[in-house]
Protein backbone atom coordinates (compact mmCIF):
# COMPACT_ATOMS: atom_id res chain seq x y z
CA UNK A 1 0.00 0.00 0.00
CA UNK A 2 1.54 3.49 -1.12
CA UNK A 3 1.37 6.72 1.08
CA UNK A 4 -1.50 8.47 -1.15
CA UNK A 5 -3.86 5.15 -0.48
CA UNK A 6 -3.15 5.15 3.23
CA UNK A 7 -4.01 8.67 3.32
CA UNK A 8 -7.45 8.19 1.14
CA UNK A 9 -8.29 5.38 3.42
CA UNK A 10 -7.67 6.92 6.65
CA UNK A 11 -9.33 10.98 5.06
CA UNK A 12 -12.27 9.30 4.03
CA UNK A 13 -12.36 7.85 7.99
CA UNK A 14 -11.78 11.24 9.41
CA UNK A 15 -14.87 12.32 7.24
CA UNK A 16 -17.19 9.70 8.39
CA UNK A 17 -16.12 10.02 11.90
CA UNK A 18 -16.63 13.81 11.90
CA UNK A 19 -20.65 12.71 10.48
CA UNK A 20 -21.03 10.75 13.29
CA UNK A 21 -20.34 13.32 15.99
CA UNK A 22 -22.23 15.99 14.69
CA UNK A 23 -25.56 12.81 13.92
CA UNK A 24 -24.62 11.85 17.83
CA UNK A 25 -24.29 16.03 18.79
CA UNK A 26 -27.74 16.79 16.82
CA UNK A 27 -29.13 13.86 18.90
CA UNK A 28 -28.05 14.90 21.98
CA UNK A 29 -29.10 18.71 21.12
CA UNK A 30 -32.67 17.52 20.44
CA UNK A 31 -32.94 14.95 23.14
CA UNK A 32 -36.12 17.45 25.05
CA UNK A 33 -37.27 18.77 21.40
CA UNK A 34 -41.19 17.74 21.79
CA UNK A 35 -42.17 19.41 18.55
CA UNK A 36 -40.08 19.87 15.49
CA UNK A 37 -40.94 21.82 12.10
CA UNK A 38 -43.09 18.81 11.01
CA UNK A 39 -44.84 19.07 14.51
CA UNK A 40 -43.97 15.78 15.50
CA UNK A 41 -41.08 14.84 18.51
CA UNK A 42 -38.00 14.96 16.89
CA UNK A 43 -36.65 10.94 15.60
CA UNK A 44 -33.25 9.91 16.54
CA UNK A 45 -30.25 9.73 13.40
CA UNK A 46 -28.04 7.40 12.80
CA UNK A 47 -25.38 8.08 9.67
CA UNK A 48 -25.25 4.80 7.61
CA UNK A 49 -21.64 4.11 6.67
CA UNK A 50 -20.72 1.95 3.90
CA UNK A 51 -17.04 0.29 3.17
CA UNK A 52 -15.78 0.78 -0.61
CA UNK A 53 -14.37 -1.55 -2.40
CA UNK A 54 -11.00 -0.70 -4.21
CA UNK A 55 -12.69 -1.11 -7.75
CA UNK A 56 -15.54 1.55 -7.12
CA UNK A 57 -12.54 4.04 -5.79
CA UNK A 58 -10.75 3.74 -8.72
CA UNK A 59 -13.87 3.70 -11.17
CA UNK A 60 -14.51 6.79 -9.49
CA UNK A 61 -10.31 8.47 -9.60
CA UNK A 62 -10.65 8.09 -13.23
CA UNK A 63 -13.97 8.49 -14.34
CA UNK A 64 -14.44 4.63 -15.90
CA UNK A 65 -17.02 1.90 -16.17
CA UNK A 66 -16.54 -0.94 -13.89
CA UNK A 67 -15.10 -3.71 -15.75
CA UNK A 68 -16.92 -7.41 -15.80
CA UNK A 69 -16.55 -8.03 -12.64
CA UNK A 70 -19.13 -11.02 -10.76
CA UNK A 71 -21.49 -9.32 -8.44
CA UNK A 72 -21.10 -10.35 -5.01
CA UNK A 73 -17.26 -10.88 -6.05
CA UNK A 74 -15.13 -10.01 -2.24
CA UNK A 75 -12.52 -7.11 -2.87
CA UNK A 76 -10.34 -4.84 -0.69
CA UNK A 77 -11.68 -2.29 1.60
CA UNK A 78 -9.98 1.12 0.73
CA UNK A 79 -12.55 3.41 1.92
CA UNK A 80 -15.63 4.76 4.08
CA UNK A 81 -18.73 7.01 2.87
CA UNK A 82 -21.23 7.94 4.41
CA UNK A 83 -24.32 7.01 2.06
CA UNK A 84 -27.45 7.99 4.52
CA UNK A 85 -28.57 9.39 7.25
CA UNK A 86 -31.32 6.73 8.99
CA UNK A 87 -34.30 8.02 11.09
CA UNK A 88 -35.13 5.77 13.73
CA UNK A 89 -38.96 5.35 13.75
CA UNK A 90 -39.44 3.94 17.42
CA UNK A 91 -41.76 5.73 19.44
CA UNK A 92 -40.45 8.24 22.31
CA UNK A 93 -41.28 7.91 25.78
CA UNK A 94 -44.53 9.66 26.85
CA UNK A 95 -45.00 11.25 30.01
CA UNK A 96 -47.83 12.25 31.81
CA UNK A 97 -47.66 16.61 31.81
CA UNK A 98 -50.76 17.65 31.14
CA UNK A 99 -49.77 21.19 31.72
CA UNK A 100 -47.44 20.90 29.11
CA UNK A 101 -47.95 22.54 25.52
CA UNK A 102 -47.40 19.54 23.56
CA UNK A 103 -49.46 17.65 25.38
CA UNK A 104 -52.39 15.60 23.77
CA UNK A 105 -55.65 16.01 25.76
CA UNK A 106 -55.19 13.07 27.99
CA UNK A 107 -51.99 15.10 29.35
CA UNK A 108 -49.41 12.87 27.76
CA UNK A 109 -46.75 14.37 26.12
CA UNK A 110 -44.19 12.37 23.46
CA UNK A 111 -40.26 13.24 24.22
CA UNK A 112 -37.90 11.98 21.05
CA UNK A 113 -36.72 8.52 21.69
CA UNK A 114 -33.09 9.68 22.42
CA UNK A 115 -31.49 8.16 25.12
CA UNK A 116 -28.64 10.86 26.21
CA UNK A 117 -26.05 7.78 27.24
CA UNK A 118 -26.49 6.18 24.39
CA UNK A 119 -25.80 9.16 22.42
CA UNK A 120 -22.70 9.97 24.53
CA UNK A 121 -21.25 6.64 24.18
CA UNK A 122 -21.06 7.37 20.13
CA UNK A 123 -19.86 10.26 20.54
CA UNK A 124 -17.04 8.69 22.42
CA UNK A 125 -16.43 6.06 20.15
CA UNK A 126 -16.79 8.55 16.89
CA UNK A 127 -14.23 10.71 18.69
CA UNK A 128 -11.74 8.07 19.20
CA UNK A 129 -12.34 6.44 15.90
CA UNK A 130 -11.22 10.29 14.42
CA UNK A 131 -8.66 10.51 16.99
CA UNK A 132 -7.01 6.60 15.59
CA UNK A 133 -7.43 8.22 12.07
CA UNK A 134 -5.76 12.06 12.84
CA UNK A 135 -3.02 9.65 14.38
CA UNK A 136 -2.92 7.21 11.03
CA UNK A 137 -1.98 10.60 8.81
CA UNK A 138 0.51 12.23 10.84
CA UNK A 139 2.00 8.85 11.50
CA UNK A 140 2.25 8.69 6.92
CA UNK A 141 3.63 12.28 7.11
CA UNK A 142 6.36 11.63 9.41
CA UNK A 143 7.29 8.46 7.45
CA UNK A 144 6.94 10.10 4.16
CA UNK A 145 9.26 12.84 5.58
CA UNK A 146 11.76 10.48 6.21
CA UNK A 147 11.44 8.78 2.87
CA UNK A 148 12.22 12.06 1.50
CA UNK A 149 15.38 12.98 3.67
CA UNK A 150 16.68 9.22 3.31
CA UNK A 151 16.80 10.37 -0.84
CA UNK A 152 18.50 13.63 0.39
Amino acid sequence: MDFLSALTISGSGLSAQRTRVNVAASNLANAESTRGPNGEPYHRRDPVLTAVPFEASLAEATGATLGSSEPGASSTATAVQVTGIHEDTTPGKRVYLPGHPDADPNGFVTFPNVNPVNETVNLITAQRGYDANATAVETLKAMAQRALDIVR
